[in-house]
């Protein structure tokens, strides 16, 4: 369906195997390429020490603690990322998650698919392949 000449590669970071497991079935199916499963701040950021994907998937509590560090790393990269949480969006959320997209679980893959879309589009300038150098001034 989504083929350009590149999928589109997202990087999954959920705590919850099954969760994650049908998480990147159903992308896999939508035409992504995924990155992941990441089920700790270690793996992950292990991972964007060397690599990059073009969107991300958050779960915010996941087993070492939250996702905050990893939303950091690719808020200053300027990768685009929605949270997909069991918790409620609060207003005073961290810097981090400001204006992000937020989506509480369960949520249907049509709305997923359509935030990832979304997020697709409007953040494809971070599209390099040189992760390890974040634009700076």
């Amino acid at each position: 369906m989504m083929d350009m000449m590149t999928q589109t590669r997202c990087m999954i970071v959920e705590d919850q195997a099954l969760l994650g497991m049908s998480l990147e079935a159903f992308l896999e199916d939508a035409g992504f390429a995924v990155a992941g499963v990441f089920m700790s701040n270690d793996q992950a950021l292990q991972w964007l020490e060397s690599d990059a994907p073009d969107v991300a998937i958050l779960d915010i509590m996941i087993k070492d603690g939250t996702s905050l560090e990893i939303a950091r790393a690719l808020k200053n990269r300027g990768i685009p990322f929605t949270v997909y949480s069991g918790l409620p969006q609060k207003d005073d959320c961290p810097p981090e998650l400001r204006g992000v997209p937020w989506l509480e679980k369960p949520v249907s893959r049509e709305t997923l698919l359509s935030v990832l879309d979304e997020l697709t589009e409007t953040g494809q300038d971070g599209q390099g392949t040189h992760p390890a150098s974040p634009p700076h001034e």
